[in-house]
């Protein structure tokens, strides 16, 4: 009986998370600035175009029973914060260049519009989910590694386009994970300011 249990769809955790979408635009600027190191770190494990975005709040194993009170939640979140203008700012890892475990693309926080969407999720979800305990910073994931990575000074000076773009709604995706990258399928979308 257990096992039948279990085996039904609707038993199974859901992996999800809240993000936004980053422009055609910034992301051709992105393959542009990180091609020369795609081609130095063939090893590493890049994120395929269609998978990049800016995490907001990740939240990880969530029971279906949970997941109408999570669409509320973020709606209400995301009715509570306008849109914002942003631009890419330069290239990153993750926790340092030495030992790059994740490569980022920074993205520009314009009067902290982005770390508060972060911080009103973080509050409205903490009834379910673990707040996160550190400072929230707006990034796209590019790449990961392990073994880490060790990178010059160059990687941290390469140019790019300081592309803007609007973001004027957020995302709640569920994550199907699959080799060589996962999946992540829109369950909802919110737009900021309702």
């Amino acid at each position: 009986m257990a096992r039948d249990r279990a085996n039904r769809p609707e038993a199974k955790a859901l992996r999800l998370f809240v993000a936004f979408a980053v422009s055609e635009a910034a992301l051709d600027e992105v393959e542009r600035a990180t091609e020369p190191w795609r081609a130095r770190f063939p090893k590493a494990r890049w994120v395929p175009r269609e998978n990049m975005h800016v995490t907001l709040k990740f939240l990880g194993r969530t029971w279906p029973r949970l997941e109408g009170w999570v669409h509320q939640q973020v709606g209400m979140v995301a009715a509570g914060h306008g849109p914002a203008a942003t631009r890419l700012t330069g290239l990153g890892s993750f926790p340092s260049a030495a030992r790059a475990r994740v490569l980022w693309v920074g993205i520009e926080d314009p009067e902290g519009a982005f770390a508060s969407l972060a911080e009103g999720l973080d509050a409205a979800l903490e009834e379910a989910f673990t707040p996160e305990s550190r400072s929230y910073s707006p990034h796209l994931t590019v790449a990961r590694s392990d073994p880490p990575l060790k990178l010059d000074e160059g990687f941290a000076r390469t140019r790019i386009e300081p592309t803007g773009f609007q973001v004027d709604r957020i995302v709640l995706f569920r994550s199907h994970l699959r080799r060589p990258a996962p999946r992540y399928e829109p369950i909802a979308t919110f737009a900021l300011g309702g």
